[in-house]
């Protein structure tokens, strides 16, 4: 059967009222059909009794979507209960034909339990709701549908209503905005938003306010959030900034919304008040311009930071600004009709007389007059204050002096502050010590006066030695005590006519003016020394600093002022070179040593730039297989002038002036990156060693620098072997376990080098991650002939078996050191005998085995060889 009709069917019936609903029930399944009709045929349908007691219900049945849309088509349909698993038409896309033919019927999806999600998709799209089938009784489906139908008449009403009062706030011309409870919009008119110049989803939620001007824009959001949340009706003006920068004048007035006793918004009205501005505005501008007039003169003395004082032509007082009442004690009132002087009172500051009359003289001699230099106002009350300024007569309209006007103004702060930067401009900031300007100007002084007097003026240069180490390990806070400390027993060294000075960093520059002989210098010299020799307590730490002294003497040392203070630099530079701790007199060989070092420093600054280094490999040979185990790279410079430079003659000056930082860096890449090159050609892998200096181990950045470049080589850690000499370790030994271990854990290999000749520890010798001990070449030398060195030597190599290291003899270079070591079981060996340091191609062939060693380095003498067999794929080797 594809329709079956349960009553008549009116065209026409709303949803509401005592009439009967038309329902369409679009269901393929007879069973689901049924009881469906039988639900609602209980509640009034086809001639029930039950329906008396609530909405009685008219229901036409058809099984396919097509038979639906036809019928719907027709009109009269109410309510359509549609089943989205039809024949002809499922899920989706048959509810949105359904809604397209009847959009204004309420729509029902009936769904079964298990395709409930196509139901709410349905629901999505705008299906009233849905029900579930097996949920479907003759209790439940006609209460449901009744619940429904009322539910979209109360929305329908609702959406009517507020269509109507939507064209009536349009047709307003006052702007409506209406806020929730917590103070977002949620509603403006089309006057609103032309007021505003903001469109309807502009003005929702928050986003109303960024209309408003910003001048005006913190204020009403206060206000508007405290009427928000009370209960109070207010009202306020601000302005509108539009997108064209046009500003609109409102006035809003709004009030509470209640449902019952809540408040669930508020309503404000919004009025375009700009034309009453402009008028208002008009009259206050005529209004202000009429009060400036009067006024301007008292707010504009008012104002200003001077003192202004006026007198009339006899020099009786007739104004006082507010800053002349504060600084003479005189109120206007009290001072008006007063002489001049009983009212500004000035002395001179130097001899304390009365100044003259600045008014008098202004108006005697009309023009503008200065007041004296040290001009020294006293107050009413006593209270003196330095001024400056100037006195000028008052002219009337024809032009006739008429009074005077002095205008002053208190420069005591001034003063003293010219006083104190001076002060600071002559003076060191941490010490209170003259600086390197006002010295140079003493010094000149001294040198003046030693001419006249026949006397002789010394200058010593003093640097605090490893000052640098102290800042480093403690922190600032405990070197600039330090310095501190230093300078008031430098200080107490001296007479109070010479003067202590500090050059900067841990430098200081004594001048001793007016001494008879140099030994003078000397005798102060050695006093300098015993009193920094003396333990300094600061904060907790008991530190021991020396200092390296240059002294040069006028006019033995230089003819001028310049002269004297470069050659105590010089000799300063070379008590540092000859061991520290001592002082030393300026010669003039210095001048020539000082010239050399400055000349290798700025050539390796050139040489940086140029890269002009390069690296030279000695291998490290297994003593008793005779294979290569490892390599040393050691940096030379090759100066396009003087040719190859070895490490020995420019190291010393780069860690002085601090390049090795630099250099160091350089070496570490180029090494890394040429071990990476040789494992790339197939060559045999070995590890390359690099000497590390004080100065870059303990350099920030340092571990980072490291990471850094094996990373961007691309080297395997373990390819890569830092080697640092027993006093860097020691020097902070905490500090240096520290960072051993995050080599260690990096991957890195490391080494002491030159072992035997510091200072260390065994029991920080322990805890350090070592991995080789390296035998300094000075016991390896004479070991043959020399007990004690052979007994070190032995020594080491059991230390190092026992701590689980490996040992390096360095300096091998005879059969007899190399049978000594062997006999002692030495892991290793490196020197002469073996090669010398080769340019990495050379050494290159060393470790593919294509070149005996005999040919490198000259050694005669059961000359090794360095053999590989086909196909084996381990470093070269020595035949021992």
């Amino acid at each position: 059967m594809d329709r079956i009709y349960l009553g008549r069917l009116p065209e026409h019936e709303p949803l509401s009222g005592d009439l009967p609903t038309n329902v369409l029930l679009v269901e393929d399944d007879p069973a689901d059909a049924r009881l469906i009709q039988e639900a609602l045929a209980g509640n009034g349908g086809n001639g029930g009794n039950g329906g008396n007691r609530g909405r009685q219900f008219r229901v036409e049945w058809v099984t396919r979507l097509s038979a639906a849309l036809e019928r719907m088509g027709r009109g009269g349909v109410e309510v359509i209960l549609l089943d989205l698993t039809l024949p002809d038409g499922q899920g989706v896309e048959a509810f949105e034909q359904v809604l397209q033919v009847a959009p204004k019927a309420m729509i029902l999806a009936l769904s079964a339990a298990s395709d409930e999600e196509s139901a709410r998709q349905a629901v999505q799209r705008g299906a009233h709701d849905y029900l579930i089938k097996i949920h479907i009784n003759a209790h439940w489906l006609p209460r449901a549908l009744r619940y429904a139908i009322e539910r979209k008449t109360v929305q329908d009403a609702l959406r009517g209503s507020e269509a109507r009062f939507r064209a009536i706030s349009d047709a307003s011309p006052l702007g409506i905005f209406v806020s929730d409870a917590q103070g977002a919009c949620v509603y403006t008119n089309a006057a609103y938003q032309k007021i505003s110049g903001l469109t309807f989803e502009q003005t929702l939620g928050s986003n109303w306010s960024v209309a408003i001007h910003p001048a005006d824009r913190q204020r009403v959001i206060e206000e508007w959030c405290i009427a928000a949340q009370g209960q109070e009706s207010f009202s306020t003006e601000f302005r509108f900034q539009q997108e064209d920068g046009s500003v609109v004048w409102t006035r809003i007035n709004s009030a509470v919304m209640h449902d019952g006793m809540e408040s669930y918004g508020r309503v404000k009205t919004v009025e375009d008040i700009t034309a009453r501005k402009a008028a208002e505005f008009a009259l206050r501008a005529a209004e202000e311009a009429l009060f400036e007039e009067k006024e301007r003169a008292q707010v504009t003395l008012n104002s200003i930071g001077d003192a202004v004082l006026v007198t009339d032509l006899q020099g009786n007082v007739t104004y006082l600004n507010l800053v002349a009442e504060a600084m003479t004690g005189w109120s206007r009132e009290e001072a008006f009709g007063r002489p001049l002087p009983e009212v500004f009172r000035i002395i001179q500051g130097t001899t304390r007389q009365t100044d003259a009359n600045p008014s008098r003289r202004a108006i005697e001699e009309n023009r503008t007059v200065g007041l004296a230099a040290d001009c020294v106002l006293i107050r009413r009350d006593g209270f003196e204050s330095a001024i400056e300024d100037s006195a000028a007569p008052i002219h009337d309209r024809e032009g006739r002096v008429a009074g005077a006007v002095i205008v002053f103004h208190d420069v005591s702060k001034s003063r003293d502050m010219a006083l104190k930067m001076s002060h600071l401009a002559q003076h060191d900031f941490l010490t209170d010590l003259p600086n390197r300007v006002l010295l140079k100007e003493r010094l000149s002084q001294s040198i003046g006066l030693a001419d006249r007097h026949r006397k002789q003026v010394a200058l010593l240069f003093l640097d605090l030695d490893h000052f640098k180490n102290i800042n480093d390990s403690l922190g600032h806070a405990i070197g600039d005590q330090l310095l501190q400390s230093v300078a008031e027993r430098l200080a107490a060294c001296v007479r109070a006519t010479d003067t202590v000075c500090r050059q900067g960093g841990d430098e200081f520059v004594i001048l001793l003016a007016e001494i008879d002989q140099p030994q003078d210098a000397a005798q102060v010299a050695e006093k300098l020394r015993a009193a920094i020799d003396v333990p300094q307590q600061i904060g907790g730490h008991e530190l021991h600093v020396t200092l390296s002294i240059g002294i040069s003497v006028y006019p033995n040392d230089g003819g001028d002022a310049d002269a004297v203070m470069q050659n105590a630099d010089t000799a300063m530079y070379h008590a540092k070179a000859s061991g520290r701790n001592n002082y030393q007199f300026f010669t003039a060989d210095m001048n020539t040593r000082a010239v050399r070092r400055q000349f290798v420093e700025s050539s390796l600054r050139r040489a940086l730039k140029n890269r002009e280094f390069l690296l030279h490999y000695q291998p490290k040979v297994n003593l008793a297989s005779g294979a290569i185990t490892g390599v040393e790279a050691l940096v030379r410079w090759q100066d396009p002038y003087l040719g190859l430079i070895p490490p020995g003659q420019f190291v010393p000056i780069a860690e002085e002036c601090g390049l090795i930082v630099q250099i160091g860096r350089w070496v570490l890449r180029e090494a890394c990156r040429q071990v990476r090159a040789w494992l790339d050609a197939g060559l045999p892998a070995v590890a390359v060693a690099v000497n590390i200096s004080a100065v870059e181990f303990r350099h920030e950045g340092f571990l980072e620098g490291v990471a850094l470049i094996l990373k961007e080589t691309g080297l395997a850690p373990r390819y890569l072997e830092l080697e640092l000499t027993e006093s860097i370790l020691m020097h902070d030994a905490e500090a240096s376990a520290l960072m051993l271990e995050t080599l260690k854990t990096m991957g890195v290999r490391l080494a002491i080098d030159d072992f035997g000749t510091g200072y260390s520890s065994l029991s920080y010798l322990k805890r350090f991650p070592i991995d080789t001990l390296k035998i300094d070449k000075s016991f390896v030398r004479d070991l043959a002939f020399d007990a004690d060195d052979a007994t070190i030597v032995s020594a080491v190599i059991g230390m190092g078996r026992s701590l689980k290291q490996r040992v390096v003899a360095e300096g091998v270079e005879t059969r007899d050191q190399l049978a000594f070591l062997r006999d002692r079981q030495c892991d290793e060996g490196q020197g002469f005998l073996f090669s010398h340091p080769l340019p990495a191609r050379e050494f290159a062939l060393l470790l593919a085995g294509d070149t005996d060693a005999s040919q490198l380095t000259g050694w005669n003498e059961q000359k090794p060889t360095s053999t590989v067999r086909p196909g084996d794929s381990s470093p070269g080797h020595f035949t021992l």
